[in-house]
């Protein structure tokens, strides 16, 4: 079993940036691909970026690209999301996810990822 603790979020104005952490715990022996949700208040959690093992894989939700950058260090176990030009519609608390990657590095997460962490919350005001 692995353990996820996000590190990171808090409230911003608009336009300011701010940057999460995630590192894994636990059953680390295993490489596990890392990404990122977010849920807003009375609507459903969404994808936000995911990258692979290898750090070949990146991909964005297409309201962030070009604002956000997810990256991982795999000495720490960690996974980054730099999140730059914030806007109020950032608002949200926002959970890292991981899952296994059986080997294979160029992996991503899947829609329902195995492992998910407590959250943080992300403010951003107008």
């Amino acid at each position: 079993q692995v353990q996820l603790v996000e590190l990171g979020g808090g409230v911003v104005q608009a336009g300011e940036s701010l940057s999460l952490s995630c590192t894994a715990s636990g059953h680390t022996s295993t490489t596990y691909t890392m990404g990122w949700f977010r849920q807003a208040p009375g609507k459903e959690r969404e994808f936000v970026a995911s990258i692979s093992w290898g750090a070949n894989n990146i991909y964005y939700t297409p309201s962030v690209e070009g604002r956000f950058t997810i990256s991982v260090d795999n000495t720490k176990n960690t996974a980054y999301l730099q999140m730059n030009n914030l806007k109020p519609e950032d608002t949200a608390v926002y959970y890292c996810a991981a899952d296994k990657t059986y080997g294979n590095p160029s992996a991503v997460v899947t829609s329902n990822p195995e492992y998910w962490g407590q959250g943080t919350q992300v403010t951003v005001s107008s």
